[in-house]
């Protein structure tokens, strides 16, 4: 049987000033492709269920996984979680910067993940990123740039191939190449469930102080 596989069009690459493009297609539920300080990530807005399905099926990621959030700031981070004295030292010592919190969420938060009681998050970790979250009015989802159980790509390039189903691709450069340190800040011990770049000693030292 011959199978005929159609050209597919070249996706379309964002440079950083034409971010409000970026923010019409997150508004209309479209998911991107964008640098972080640490690997391409691809994201979606959080408040449509639409979105969020439409950036699993880039990734062809399980429901029974949350996505992290990224936030543009201290203040929206507050918004949509608790965030206690010992969570907000952590959060001004090292971010924005190679850390993902884990925080519990507030009631009647609009996220389109409604049966979580606590959140991933991230605080944008470029202006670019940063303008995008304020120029939308809201967070949005954040992961890594591959399919689902796959290694995260390293180029645009890869991307592409991996995961066609983007809206579009955003330039710029990862300096990192390794995933953030999680840390969990809802039990009364902290604890790390993936390893990065921040350790538990920077973490300890900085809330000593």
């Amino acid at each position: 049987i011959e199978i005929k596989v159609e050209k597919r069009k070249y996706m379309r690459r964002f440079k950083a000033e034409e971010i409000q493009e970026i923010i019409e297609i997150l508004k209309k539920d479209g998911v991107i492709s964008v640098p972080t300080d640490t690997v391409y990530g691809v994201c979606s807005q959080v408040s449509s269920h639409q979105a969020e399905e439409n950036l699993r099926n880039v990734k062809h990621r399980p429901l029974t996984k949350a996505f992290p959030v990224m936030c543009a700031d201290l203040e929206q981070i507050q918004e949509i979680a608790e965030v206690d004295d010992r969570a907000k030292k952590v959060i001004e010592g090292f971010m924005p910067g190679p850390l993902t919190v884990i925080l519990k969420r507030k009631d009647g938060v609009n996220l389109s993940q409604e049966n979580l009681d606590t959140i991933a998050i991230r605080m944008a970790t470029s202006d670019t990123l940063a303008k995008i979250i304020k120029g939308l009015g809201r967070p949005i989802f954040m992961t890594s740039a591959n399919q689902s159980g796959e290694p995260t790509c390293t180029s645009l390039d890869e991307i592409e191939k991996s995961c066609p189903d983007l809206d579009g691709m955003l330039e710029g450069d990862v300096s990192f190449g390794e995933a953030s340190t999680i840390v969990d800040c809802t039990k009364e011990e902290l604890a790390i469930l993936r390893p990065g770049p921040i350790t538990m000693q920077d973490i300890t030292e900085k809330l000593l102080k």
